[in-house]
């Protein structure tokens, strides 16, 4: 595809703002590979779909996001204006500054900004699944928003709550772990009537469930192993209820591995779409940001976005 029409989002703000720090390097590296773009600088919540939309309508190819897993979710919400896609031909490009890198992980974008820009550059163009998720956002009101790898309700939103209210000084890695583990040591199970394809899966105390396109969440984890971009199926993962003694010492260990889908405690399968009946605090982890909660609907979009990278 061309790339005479490039367009980075740039969230300065991300990794503590070190991101903003190494926009210097991140622009060199565009340029020593010859790429022609514009850039923006998002100011706030929300700017970088704002800003994603006006490129795309400006006629951008490629749009690139730098910055978190939160960021690339708003660039990827910025394709859509409600169901409506905008650019039918763009694709998007990912940079990973962010605390958690899991969206990277998935890709397999360098963290290297030097070496992602050859990565975007040099990759093939391919379609990939978007999920669609319905939900109550922390205002109380009903809203739907595009994801592109895991979201879940339950312990996962609590982590992502508590390790967004931190400064993430420890990194990605150690810091969702630590929040991991101060929410494992508190949280209670939450009651949930799970449904996939119209099944109804459990209606039982549950500490979560995460259903997606990619591997990886909290810094590393591999919650869903077998999951894969582009088959039009959701991965749906459910932990049901059990000791905390498991949770830290069996299964935690396993979910970084990615050797957990056969515990006796985890339901595994795959379906087109999901919803969640819960209790009012179960809260939603929407690509690493935690936007609101239950009830939640979830439902695959085949091949849905263009990726480059």
């Amino acid at each position: 595809m061309s790339l005479k029409h490039a367009a980075i989002v740039v969230n300065p703000a991300s990794a503590n703002g070190a991101t903003a720090a190494n926009w210097p390097k991140i622009a060199a590296a565009f340029e020593q590979e010859g790429l022609d773009y514009v850039h923006s600088f998002t100011e706030g919540p929300w700017h970088a779909a704002e800003i994603t939309r006006h490129y795309l309508r400006e006629g951008h190819d490629l749009i690139i996001s730098v910055g978190g897993d939160g960021t690339a979710n708003e660039v990827v919400n910025g394709f859509f204006h409600e169901k409506e896609r905008i650019g039918k031909d763009a694709a998007l490009g990912f940079i990973s500054t962010g605390t958690g890198g899991d969206l990277g992980r998935t890709i397999g974008t360098p963290r290297d900004p030097a070496e992602a820009t050859r990565h975007i550059i040099s990759s093939p163009v391919r379609p990939v699944d978007l999920g669609r998720v319905t939900f109550i956002n922390n205002e109380g009101k009903r809203e739907m928003r595009y994801f592109i790898n895991i979201a879940g309700v339950g312990l996962d939103g609590d982590i992502v709550a508590r390790v967004n209210r931190t400064s993430k000084a420890l990194g990605g890695f150690l810091s969702f772990l630590w929040g991991t583990v101060l929410s494992l040591v508190t949280y209670k199970s939450k009651h949930m009537t799970i449904s996939v394809d119209d099944r109804q899966i459990c209606d039982e105390p549950v500490v979560l469930v995460v259903a997606g396109n990619g591997c990886y969440f909290g810094g590393g984890m591999q919650a869903l192993p077998e999951a894969l971009m582009d088959d039009g199926l959701l991965d749906v993962v459910i932990l049901h209820d059990t000791g905390k003694l498991n949770l830290l010492f069996n299964l935690l260990p396993r979910v970084y591995r990615g050797t957990h889908l056969n515990q006796p405690s985890i339901t595994s399968l795959r379906g087109k779409k999901m919803t969640v009946d819960a209790e009012s605090n179960a809260l939603l982890n929407l690509d690493g940001e935690q936007p609101g909660g239950a009830p939640v609907e979830m439902e695959i979009m085949p091949l849905a976005l263009k990726l480059k990278g």
